[in-house]
């Protein structure tokens, strides 16, 4: 891919992954969040021909007359305390008994030891969270391209569409419904684009 492609790639991952990571609340959305909060991001996201956004800002726009606020939607979706319609760990879903720090877990910090990355954690947050590896992906193509195919065939693409579906029929909730289906269009233009086959793995969620 061009420079420019990349670029963009890691641009709108960036965003998607604050999206994913941060309360509405915290001054590092505000901004993306008035954004979507009208239709100008169609002029700001590079993607819009490659495919339909118009769907997904209907979606954003509708959020407007949905009774619960955001953030109450974000700590409904990612913090509880009632059981999460979606758990954003990837090992949820990649381990038999649906466990924060499973093996998958294990695997993908080994990855990053050997790789020499080194991420910031939010208390005891699992490596795996799906905000976060947004981030890292966005990360890895500015930084370190030549270790992109391993991060998402192996650690990433296997189960995020799961999630990000569970997200769009379950998450009850018409603003993260939009991020979900964007970033689903987004990450399947770039597996595309940079030609990536990810892992068949089991999904036990």
């Amino acid at each position: 891919m061009e420079q420019k492609q990349l670029d963009d790639f890691s641009l709108c991952i960036q965003t998607l992954g604050a999206l994913f990571s941060y309360d509405p609340s915290d001054p590092r959305v505000n901004k993306l969040i008035a954004l979507f909060n009208t239709s100008e991001w169609l002029i700001e996201w590079p993607f819009t021909t490659h495919y339909d956004c118009q769907h997904i800002d209907q979606l954003f726009q509708s959020q407007a007359t949905q009774p619960e606020s955001l953030k109450a939607a974000y700590e409904r979706l990612f913090i509880g305390p009632n059981a999460l319609p979606a758990p954003p760990w990837g090992s949820v879903y990649l381990d038999k008994e649906n466990v924060l720090f499973g093996i998958s877990t294990l695997e993908l910090r080994a990855w990053l030891r050997n790789n020499q990355i080194n991420i910031e954690l939010n208390s005891n947050e699992p490596e795996d969270h799906v905000g976060l590896l947004f981030l890292l992906t966005a990360w890895i193509i500015q930084n370190k391209p030549e270790l992109l195919a391993d991060l998402l065939e192996i650690h990433f693409l296997p189960w995020v569409y799961r999630y990000l579906e569970k997200i769009q029929l379950q998450g009850n909730c018409a603003f993260y419904e939009a991020v979900a289906l964007l970033a689903t269009k987004t990450l399947k233009h770039l597996q595309k684009e940079a030609q990536l086959t990810p892992v068949n793995k089991v999904l036990y969620l």
